[in-house]
């Protein structure tokens, strides 16, 4: 096997790699005696199929294998015997022609291309100066929230006959849709309990039960909303005939013993007690959110190096197609929607290098300090994320086991959460605090920001 370098521009390289026929023809030889005796062809005792009857049968089929297994080797030795980091899984390109190779008449020829990982020094962590917004709830916000819940949890009763329903009445409605005269699939209910100006319903449909009567008859017109998840019922006006049958008001409920019982709690003390630890959780998780975000700020802005444009490339292709969709479907904010697509792609590469940049330093932070994910953490991400697939939770557990690419997707954001915690560990992080407004409102990320 033959190894030489064809281009060695910045962090781009390119390999030429030759595997001479003969080569080739000793591995097929070898991995046809191999397998002679594991196979149970029609006309043989099992362990005597001849190779030369293997050959005869398997030929090209064992060739392209032969060829596959001398591919990966030669590019695996490509990347030990350089001691090159790729950023990325190599391109390999056949030089000449392949069918020709697999006859056993050519020399197996085909280059190496890949981008490589950047060396740097992460910087000293114990440099990097942090302030992390608190909050901490009072109990005032803890009432408040208790009362929320009450209302959640509220009662209703049937108001009179004569009664107009009002937001935040209960309206129990049969109702049939029609597209153009015509009754659609999955538009027509019976028995359906609606509470006014909950938004539950489709923009417009609650809005026009607003007054009416218990066995009044209502015509609701609407039209779907362009995201509707109904691919068929996307932007189309519909007509709802609406019987209301019964009109109900709210009740109001007390927050108390009775209810922390009905929540499956002992007491009222004891729902205080998880409400506010609930809020605490909620803000020590928006705290979070917005150290990291600095921390991201300060270790983009402490380092400079040169990126794989391979990475790069991929990173905005991404960036990009998700950008062209929601401009498809008018879902781009307004200050996006005014600029021109030069101005766009200028803005968007820039995002992309710096997700690539801090992708790399927090890689690099992590292999420095050997942070690992373990099997236990993966093992518990993938259990809490099938157990959000209710009754397939079991199905989806499996699937995670025996897919490694779903596994990297899972493992990805361990690990950066792992080293983030690292570096703030390491870091001169000062408290301040702040409001829950300051704290919950969202700041104008920084051009370039990677979530």
């Amino acid at each position: 096997m033959q190894i030489v370098e064809k281009s060695g521009e910045g962090l781009s390289r390119v390999y030429g790699v030759t595997v001479p026929a003969a080569d080739l023809a000793a591995r097929y030889e070898t991995r046809a005696a191999e397998i002679a005796p594991t196979l149970n062809i029609k006309g043989f005792r099992p362990g005597k199929v001849p190779v030369a009857h293997v050959k005869r049968v398997y030929g090209k089929s064992l060739m392209a294998e032969v060829v596959e297994a001398a591919v990966n080797e030669g590019t695996q030795k490509v990347i030990d015997d350089n001691k090159l980091r790729p950023a990325g899984d190599p391109d390999l390109q056949p030089q000449g022609d392949m069918n020709a190779v697999i006859d056993g008449k050519a020399d197996l020829s085909y280059d190496v291309a890949m981008d490589l990982i950047p060396d740097f020094d992460p910087v000293d962590l114990t440099t990097i100066e942090l302030t992390r917004p608190v909050y901490t709830p009072g109990d005032d916000e803890v009432t408040e929230a208790l009362g929320e819940l009450a209302k959640q949890n509220r009662t209703f009763e049937a108001r009179a006959k004569t009664a107009k329903a009002k937001d935040g009445d209960q309206v129990v409605i049969d109702f049939v849709g029609k597209l153009d005269g015509e009754v659609f699939e999955g538009g027509s209910a019976e028995d359906t309990t609606l509470v006014l100006g909950s938004g539950q319903f489709i923009p417009g449909f609650e809005e026009q039960l607003v007054g009416a009567k218990a066995g009044a008859d209502v015509e609701v017109k609407v039209t779907f909303p362009e995201d509707y998840q109904a691919e068929n019922l996307k932007g189309k006006e519909a007509i709802f005939e609406v019987k209301v049958k019964e009109v109900k008001g709210p009740v109001d409920r007390e927050a108390d013993d009775e209810l922390a019982k009905q929540l499956g709690l002992e007491s009222l003390d004891k729902l205080r007690e998880i409400l506010k630890t609930n809020l605490e959780q909620q803000y020590t998780g928006a705290s979070r959110f917005k150290l990291k975000r600095a921390l991201l700020d300060v270790l983009d802005a402490k380092h400079d190096f040169p990126l794989p444009p391979k990475m790069v490339e991929a990173e905005f292709a991404s960036i990009w197609e998700q950008l062209q969709q929601d401009k498809d479907q008018g879902g781009l904010p307004a200050e996006d929607a005014e600029k021109s697509d030069a101005d766009l792609e200028k803005e968007y590469r820039k995002i992309a290098e710096r997700r690539v940049r801090l992708g790399l330093i927090l890689a690099e932070v992590g292999r420095v300090n050997n942070v690992e994910v373990t099997a236990q953490e993966l093992d518990q991400a993938m259990r809490q994320e099938a157990m959000r697939y209710g009754a397939q939770a079991q199905q989806i557990f499996e699937l995670f086991r025996t897919n490694a690419t779903a596994q990297a997707q899972l493992r990805a954001p361990l690990f950066e959460d792992k080293v983030v915690d690292l570096i703030l560990d390491q870091a001169k992080v000062t408290d301040n605090a702040v409001t829950k407004e300051e704290l919950l409102k969202e700041d104008e990320m920084p051009e370039g920001y990677a979530a």
